[in-house]
């Protein structure tokens, strides 16, 4: 039944995404278990180590493209000046299928380097949920609440009690749901589980006061989750700003330093991670004619990389101290990770790795009808002075005919997956609908 599963998150994509996370935490927390050191924290750095290596051949496949982009950008810009301000449908045209057939020759998608972001970021946020709500996750940890939380439920009023704890307002339509009025066991434990699981250190503590018969059970609960949530005196279920908290009404002035270098480190790491990255200069031959654009996106770069280590350090405090604990073990993992890829890139000959992909793209034109010759003579062509060459024979020694076939079959090679609303589908249209007016 679904709602036996209603602590872990529902959704479509994260969802499922949490949860093989969640069955990948599990064995290494097992493991952990096994050898008599069962700690969240641990288990977490040793999760961030085994993801990392994972996807490590993605890694290396982005560094690889960062490489090629740097050496393909000059031909993409003398191309981008070639037809700067040519706008008619044949130079729309050449120069949709001239950058594509660079992109080609590189190997390279331009939306390439987009990839392991778009692998990362659903991760990092089904991370966030595992680590938010582990006993939903790792079976070992919710045994913890036992036998506290039957305990408690069979106690009158806990319901309503539990439901003015600070953090009950997020689960509200758990505690509406028919299931938890409807008495389903194991519905009401995960709400339970919750709740508790967010509770503040005085809100345990009131449980104790509320139902003194309960003591002994809140503090085997307290003790295991203790044990299991200690990372260097740390409570990492809680955030570094909760723990702030506490220990500056405490005086615990050590516990602060504890607690705030968790952001720190997070930032620190951060910034030597983007430092170690590959950084693509907008000088070309020692002279600074990059185009606008390529400049604009390389300030934007800079920027961004710049304002990250602030933006981890800010999500590090307010978040989770398990969640600031992964970012700064996985900044720590790729800067190792970026130095053993960066001496593997370096002896990759490029050159070969573009000779094998112009070999690789001239199969694929020839398999589609273009001759190699013919699109190399369409690329070259100055499409402005198409109609003043001589009818008998082009500059490019091909006749008219040639040069019109030549077009047609390159313009359907690379208008056939063309994209809605993309340049090469609008350049089609346009063509198309000359054709047909010039047939009427």
């Amino acid at each position: 039944m679904s709602y036996m599963l209603l602590t872990q998150d529902p959704g479509k994509i994260l969802g499922p995404i949490a949860k093989l996370l969640g069955y990948i935490m599990e064995g290494i927390f097992y493991l952990l278990d096994k050898v008599g050191i069962p700690n969240i924290g641990l288990a977490i750095i040793l999760f961030t180590i085994v993801m990392y290596l994972i996807m490590m051949p993605l890694t290396i496949k982005q560094q690889k493209f960062s490489k090629l982009s740097a050496k393909m950008n000059p031909e993409l810009q003398a191309i981008q000046a070639k037809y700067k301000g040519k706008n008619d449908n044949d130079s729309m045209m050449a120069m949709n299928m001239e950058t594509k057939a660079i992109y080609a020759k590189y190997g390279v998608s331009p939306t390439g380097s987009c990839v392991q972001l778009l692998i990362q970021m659903p991760i990092l946020f089904a991370l966030y949920r595992v680590i938010s709500n582990m006993p939903a996750y790792v079976s070992k940890i919710k045994e913890a609440f036992f036998p506290l939380v039957d305990n408690l439920i069979a106690q009158a009023g806990s319901s309503e009690f539990v439901q003015s704890f600070s953090q009950a307002g997020m689960f509200a339509k758990q505690f509406e749901n028919e299931a938890f009025t409807g008495g389903v066991t194991s519905y009401v434990q995960n709400t339970f589980i919750d709740v508790l699981n967010k509770a503040s250190s005085a809100e345990w503590l009131s449980i104790k006061d509320k139902f003194p018969s309960l003591a002994v059970d809140v503090e085997h609960t307290l003790g295991l989750l203790d044990k299991y949530n200690n990372f260097l005196g740390l409570n990492i279920a809680n955030s570094p700003s909760f723990i702030v908290k506490e220990a500056w009404a405490s005086k615990s002035f050590l516990m602060v330093v504890a607690a705030l270098s968790i952001p720190v480190l997070s930032a620190v790491t951060q910034w030597i991670n983007v430092k170690l990255m590959p950084q693509q200069s907008t000088e070309q031959d020692g002279k600074k004619n990059a185009n606008d654009q390529q400049n604009a996106m390389m300030q934007s770069m800079k920027t961004m990389n710049m304002f990250m280590p602030i933006m981890s350090a800010f999500f590090c405090y307010t978040l989770p101290a398990g969640l600031g604990l992964y970012w700064v073990a996985g900044a720590v993992v790729r800067s190792i990770q970026q130095v053993v890829i960066n001496k593997h890139i370096d002896k990759i000959d490029l050159d070969e790795v573009i000779k094998k992909n112009e070999e690789k793209a001239k199969k694929k034109m020839e398999k589609a009808g273009v001759r190699a010759e013919q699109m190399a003579s369409y690329a070259n062509m100055n499409t402005k002075k198409v109609n003043s060459v001589s009818a008998g024979q082009s500059r490019s020694g091909m006749t008219p005919q040639e040069k019109e076939e030549a077009v047609r079959k390159s313009t359907e090679y690379y208008s056939k997956n063309a994209k809605p609303g993309s340049m090469m589908s609008k350049a089609t249209m346009v063509r198309q609908y000359n054709e047909k007016n010039n047939k009427k």
